[in-house]
């Protein structure tokens, strides 16, 4: 399996990375559709290094774009299956990251949309050394019945998910937040009423919160 990589932003204050924020994707995207969050945050953030990877599988929903697995059986037995195989390449591509710039865990938050939301809660929450935040939108939670005996760490888990998004239902989160705080991880959640499958201004802000609190550059407000 070839490494992963994928467009990088930051640190904006041109000086040492104190934190490194790995951006996941969703279905048929790419790297380049999610660095643009990175400028939002990188203000509030300025140690921080942003990088995107590429899913490591062209999509086979359509003529352009990655995955980080097929979504075209999407039986949840079948999908949790899909996200364990991913999880190796993206295990060793935060493990790269966090060694090249000679950081712990600790350092690192995560971030995903949709299927990259899935992909973010999935490994997030089984990496030995638990990441400092992971921020979810849009997706849901892979394999929640085998969470409690899979679990490493119970870092903070911000959800935001439009209540009008007609591409992966709100309830998604909904279970999602409910499994999790079942597991004993701390959860914040946020629906947007009216808003669709992306992620809006109050989303980015919620985002940037969860970030600075998470890292200790902010108030957790």
């Amino acid at each position: 399996m070839a490494a992963l990589d994928g467009p990088r932003f930051g640190p904006k204050s041109g000086g040492p990375v104190k934190q490194i924020v790995v951006l996941l994707h969703g279905l048929g995207a790419d790297g380049a559709d999610l660095i643009e969050l990175a400028p939002h945050w990188a203000e509030a953030l300025p140690d921080a290094a942003f990088v995107a990877p590429d899913a490591p599988e062209p999509c086979d929903m359509g003529p352009y774009g990655r995955q980080w697995f097929s979504l075209q059986d999407r039986r949840p037995a079948v999908m949790a299956a899909g996200a364990r195989a991913a999880r190796e390449g993206l295990e060793a591509f935060l493990t790269a990251e966090l060694a090249r710039e000679g950081l712990p865990g600790s350092a690192l938050a995560l971030a995903g949309f949709s299927q990259g939301c899935m992909m973010a809660l999935y490994a997030g929450l089984r990496r030995a050394e638990p990441p400092a935040a992971i921020l979810g939108y849009s997706g849901a939670l892979l394999a929640p019945d085998s969470l409690t005996a899979e679990i490493t760490g119970r870092p903070p888990v911000l959800l935001v998910h439009g209540e009008a998004d007609d591409i992966v239902p709100v309830q998604a989160t909904r279970q999602a937040e409910s499994a999790l705080r079942e597991a004993g991880v701390p959860v914040q959640a946020l629906y947007q009423p009216g808003l669709a499958h992306g992620i809006d201004e109050a989303g980015l802000a919620a985002g940037l919160r969860s970030l600075r609190a998470a890292f200790g550059t902010g108030p957790d407000a």
